[in-house]
């Protein structure tokens, strides 16, 4: 009796086994079709996320630091010794009296020792300091300029007020002292602490940036060369090089080089479009006043493109706003723009 009841239990025992057994194989083979190379999945998806995402890289989106907007000389003698504009997110092409232009050049987080030339204000380029919440730097005002400094409360950074190290004459041979002025980033920061001016913005960025290439509409028309007339004495020019994918600038059909790394100046995205402009009643230099308070019409250019956008500006201190003709807030590329506000007398080619 007990013989058969141990091979009674020898007999469960073996069959409990057996399918222990085929059920382990089973799972082995069901694992193994759903991962035939016999990876670890885990490791797949710990792989999709660690991927980092691409992040805009012209500006620290995350920054909360004020800009600074300098004003620089555009005059032809001065432009040769033209420095740091590469740097600039953000520059602005303005007619001034006589026919030439200044740039209002925007650095946001940069510490470069040598900007310029460094060029008196004048008042309507601190609309474009007030949209951008920056530190206005020039060397010299215009009394209009002077004037809306004061009374709009403007922190502004003066080359006549504050010398060296925050501004500079540089040992340049055969040029005018007006020409020689220049600025140090790193040195302003100081000087903004020292004058205890706000540092934090209170404005977001005036553009928003794709870290990736955008898609412009299917309509859009082929822009490779620009032709910019401000006026009969100075025309910005652009080239597109379709292999960086940028606009290679000029002047008056000249290469537009930094002094200092002797580099062609190249734009990532160009925003052009007309205002009225009149000469001020009674100035004696024929200084300008700019109507560029409302709307109106433009182009927006970038990688060998462009569309047109409108342009609304309701207030000096309130941001510009670009839109496509959809009426939807446009955006921009990853890199340097540039902003041409033309005279109603001058000229905007496309081809």
């Amino acid at each position: 009796m007990k013989k058969k009841l141990r091979k009674k239990n020898l007999i469960i025992l073996i069959a409990i086994l057996v399918i222990l057994i085929g059920g382990i194989t089973t799972s082995v083979i069901l694992l193994s079709k759903d991962n035939p190379t016999g990876e670890n999945n885990n490791n797949d998806n710990n792989d999709n996320d660690n991927k980092e995402e691409p992040t805009v890289q012209v500006v620290d989106l995350e920054s909360s630091s004020r800009p600074y907007a300098v004003m620089i000389n555009n005059i032809g003698a001065a432009r040769p010794y033209h420095t740091g504009l590469g740097d600039a997110y953000l520059v602005y092409e303005m007619v001034v009296e006589g026919g030439i232009t200044r740039y209002l050049a925007l650095f946001k987080d940069k510490t470069n020792e040598v900007v310029g030339n460094v060029r008196s204000a004048r008042h309507y380029y601190i609309d474009y300091v007030l949209e951008n919440d920056a530190y206005y730097v020039h060397w010299g005002w215009s009394p209009q300029a002077q004037s809306d400094i004061s009374s709009l409360d403007i922190d502004n950074l003066n080359g006549l007020t504050y010398s060296s190290p925050y501004f500079f004459r540089q040992n340049i041979s055969g040029v005018s002292t007006e020409h020689k002025a220049f600025t140090n980033l790193k040195e302003l920061g100081n000087l903004v602490n020292r004058l205890g001016y706000r540092t934090e913005t209170n404005k977001d960025l005036l553009l928003r940036y794709s870290a990736t290439s955008i898609e412009l509409p299917s309509d859009a028309e082929e822009a490779t060369d620009i032709d910019i007339k401000y006026s009969g004495s100075s025309t910005t020019n652009y080239v597109y090089d379709s292999e960086t994918k940028v606009y290679k600038q000029f002047v008056n059909d000249k290469e537009h080089t930094d002094y200092e790394t002797k580099e062609q100046y190249t734009v990532k995205n160009i925003i052009a479009y007309k205002v009225g402009n009149t000469t001020i009643a009674g100035d004696e230099k024929g200084r300008q006043d700019l109507d560029n308070i409302g709307s109106g019409e433009g182009y927006f250019i970038t990688e060998g493109k462009v569309i047109p956008i409108t342009w609304e500006k309701n207030s000096r201190s309130s941001q510009t706003v670009y839109r496509d003709k959809e009426g939807h807030e446009i955006t921009v590329n990853d890199g340097n723009t540039w902003i041409h506000i033309v005279p109603s007398s001058g000229n905007i080619s496309i081809s």
